[in-house]
């Protein structure tokens, strides 16, 4: 693993000198016409697939390789190659190589535990499915429990005329909610606990909020799915899953991975080492290298020890693997400017957003905290979201643990609810929807999914903001 990184980063280094501090880039330089590429690259996703969807099915990766460029080519010719070489080497081996091997080891162990049997997709099944994932999110991870229960839950919905909305609230509710409790649960977390927040903070701090989020999407679903379910022609005549075998785990050795693959998260949080490298201006730690290999190691140990009936019964393939990992390719890189501007605070380019979040008496405002964290997350990655507003109130954790913390609670719960507000906002919510169009559901488009979130979330965050954030 260690050549690795070396191979991918000798012909970044060879480009300038002194590359340390341009991987912490001053986004004071910068003008907002730089976000373009990034707003370029949602847009596509949106739009692509309405206007021209032949074309996005078969080029997409052309696409985003395309606005990736677009701005990076003209980021080194303005700013130099060197400033260029470090953003890229950051992006790649500080956040996207980290994400895409988690994603992938989860996605392939989830894959290879196969639930034999037939669930039946009735209203409480699905409501009993979500919640069990709401629970085990926050344990497992948003990603880790989606992969594992997403095709299941599928499975017991096709004898069934309408599944896009047990879709639609798996996301909100076991891709994003569920994952609010630990730093197990969602990447923001697990950054405020490499910053000093106690484990369990925010179980102690978010747990009535998680509640009535959970509890109310829950509610609202069995009612609607309810009212699906009873409706003439829902169910078809034929269910496409047999009710031939009993109910249990094939693969279920894959258990054990799975928990290595938490095991590994928490370790690289946990163990402390001064051993790493500088790469490309990048530190790269000791705890991550051993975390990636692992998880490398995981990957291949799954696809080697499970069967290939698992598999099949799974319907597994690297098709939505494929499609997260080359979008958030250019996700992570086109996003460097906008980050680097929001970091620069009230005297950068997005100014505004950051000093919004203060009271005219200097005190922060939980409730443009958990709007801010939480509009941001929906479009940007909700992982740096969080920095910068973890940082922007002052980013210590003791202080903001005790004094402010109504402001670290709003800076979370927006950071990880809110991710639920589009397909991009978290990993999971992506990988769901190209597993179930993979398997035939007909999902919402990028506006279409959006049209449910605004309409279901939105009115629950503002009566959570008069609850809990004032």
């Amino acid at each position: 693993m260690a050549n690795l990184w070396r191979t991918l980063a000798c012909p970044l280094a060879l480009l300038a000198p002194g590359l340390a501090a341009a991987a912490d880039f001053d986004g004071r330089r910068l003008s907002p016409l730089w976000g373009l590429p990034f707003a370029s690259i949602l847009l596509s996703i949106a739009l692509l697939p309405l206007l021209a969807p032949r074309f996005w099915h078969h080029h997409y990766g052309k696409v985003v390789a395309g606005w990736s460029l677009a701005f990076l080519l003209p980021f080194a010719a303005v700013f130099g190659p060197g400033e260029a070489a470090a953003g890229f080497a950051h992006a790649l081996l500080a956040e996207y190589l980290p994400f895409v091997i988690l994603l992938t080891a989860l996605y392939a162990v989830s894959g290879g535990i196969f639930i034999r049997g037939n669930l039946h997709g009735s209203p409480l099944t699905n409501v009993s499915i979500l919640a069990i994932g709401a629970v085990l999110a926050s344990f497992m991870g948003t990603t880790g429990a989606s992969m594992l229960l997403v095709r299941p839950l599928i499975r017991a919905n096709d004898n069934r005329r309408s599944k896009a909305h047990v879709l639609v609230f798996f996301i909100f509710i076991v891709s994003n909610a569920g994952g609010s409790l630990t730093p197990l649960g969602d990447p923001p977390l697990f950054l405020g606990f490499l910053k000093g927040v106690e484990f369990f903070w925010t179980v102690k701090h978010i747990f009535p909020e998680t509640l009535f989020l959970v509890g109310t999407l829950l509610a609202g679903f069995f009612a609607l799915d309810s009212w699906l379910f009873r409706r003439p022609g829902e169910l078809l005549r034929d269910d496409p899953t047999p009710d031939s075998r009993s109910l249990g785990f094939d693969g279920a050795r894959n258990f054990w991975l799975l928990a290595a693959v938490v095991a590994l998260v928490l370790m690289s949080g946990v163990w402390k080492s001064p051993l790493g490298w500088d790469i490309v201006g990048t530190r790269v730690g000791l705890p991550g290298l051993v975390r990636d290999a692992g998880l490398v190691f995981v990957t291949l140990l799954t696809l080697r020890i499970t069967p290939a009936s698992v598999h099949a019964g799974n319907q597994f393939s690297w098709a939505p693997m494929a499609e997260v990992a080359k979008l958030f390719a250019g996700i992570f890189l086109t996003i460097i400017p906008v980050i680097a501007m929001l970091r620069a605070g009230v005297e950068g380019p997005f100014g505004a957003v950051v000093s919004a979040v203060t009271r005219a008496d200097g005190s922060p405002d939980p409730a443009m905290y958990f709007w801010a964290s939480g509009l941001l997350s929906t479009f940007l990655d909700n992982a740096p979201t969080y920095l910068v507003f973890f940082n922007t109130a002052g980013g210590d954790a003791a202080v903001l643990m005790t004094t402010l913390a109504p402001t670290l609670a709003a800076i979370s719960a927006g950071s990880v609810f809110m991710g639920a507000n589009s397909y991009i906002g978290n990993a999971p919510n992506l990988m769901v929807k190209a597993i179930a169009e993979e398997r035939g559901v007909k999902m919402p488009s990028f506006f279409g999914y959006m049209a449910w979130s605004c309409g279901i979330l939105l009115p629950l965050f503002l009566v959570m903001t008069f609850i809990w954030f004032r």
